[in-house]
């Protein structure tokens, strides 16, 4: 059925300022362009078609839907490029850690998912899933000298905010490794914020000279390495587990493929030597 644009409200007598456009109102948003456009009629409902991001339908049966105007089509635009960009600079910051690690002799892997037994608010135990940023071990066949740490890293303060008000992540963290890192990117939180069972790590761009000038040496040094700054070690403790890990991280282990090691210059010694062994 053909549908109308009903009639816009009478403004009000003060023009108040527009409300604030914030993560929830662009999730909303993003439902109804998916959704049939039923109307929620609530307050994050009205905030939006105050601010011109949704507008309100009326069918020829009287029947209201709500669609997504112009404008909010904008704002959809523009939030899913800074969702990119977010996480490219995260995925970006992820595998420097991991080289990183690996680097110093340790067994680097990215995007695990396993699951952890916690105690929830009430004292009950539960199954909490987690997916570490990055997780590695010691180079070691003993289990008792694994000495696996969870590294989180954070790019943007609202993230890090939302992930600080889940204590069951941190817990599941702690249980499958013993020690916890945050690495942050620069400027989005201090380290008295970070809960004090976890270490912190502030990912810093290198300092660029004061007669830095535009051109490709100005790019490159954009796109360079951030350095690693220990801000708080993080405390660290040995796993309750006569395996050194829970058999649920041996077995995600097992299922995954570690970051590739940096080759070692030391295993060129001698290769000359065994290349004239093999002629004679």
């Amino acid at each position: 059925m053909p549908e109308r644009p009903v009639a816009p409200l009478a403004p009000p007598p003060a023009d108040p300022p527009g409300p604030a456009i914030g993560t929830t109102h662009r999730r909303r948003l993003r439902d109804v362009w998916r959704s049939a456009g039923w109307p929620c009629q609530d307050v994050i409902e009205a905030e939006l078609i105050a601010a011109g991001l949704l507008e309100r339908r009326e069918d020829a049966a009287g029947r209201l839907s709500v669609r997504v105007s112009d404008a909010g089509m904008q704002v959809l635009a523009q939030t899913a490029e800074r969702n990119r960009a977010a996480r490219s600079a995260h995925e970006a910051l992820v595998g420097q850690v991991a080289t990183a690690l690996a680097r110093d002799g340790r067994i680097a892997w990215r995007g695990l998912a396993m699951r952890a037994r916690v105690t929830d608010d009430t004292g009950q135990p539960r199954w909490q899933m987690a997916m570490p940023d990055v997780y590695s071990v010691r180079h070691t066949s003993v289990a008792a000298y694994l000495q696996p740490v969870v590294h989180e890293i954070k790019v943007r303060r609202a993230d890090l905010l939302a992930d600080l008000r889940r204590p069951a992540k941190r817990a599941a963290y702690l249980q499958m490794a013993g020690a916890l890192y945050y690495v942050l990117a620069e400027g989005i939180a201090e380290a008295a914020e970070i809960p004090p069972e976890c270490g912190v790590l502030v990912a810093r761009r290198p300092a660029l000279p004061l007669s830095r000038s535009p051109g490709p040496d100005a790019d490159e040094a954009d796109n360079a390495p951030m350095r690693l700054e220990l801000l708080r070690p993080a405390p660290t403790r040995a796993l309750p587990h006569e395996a050194g890990l829970p058999f649920a991280v041996w077995m995600a282990l097992a299922r995954a493929t570690p970051v590739a090691q940096a080759s070692d210059p030391q295993l060129w010694l001698g290769a000359d030597a065994g290349r004239e062994s093999d002629a004679a």
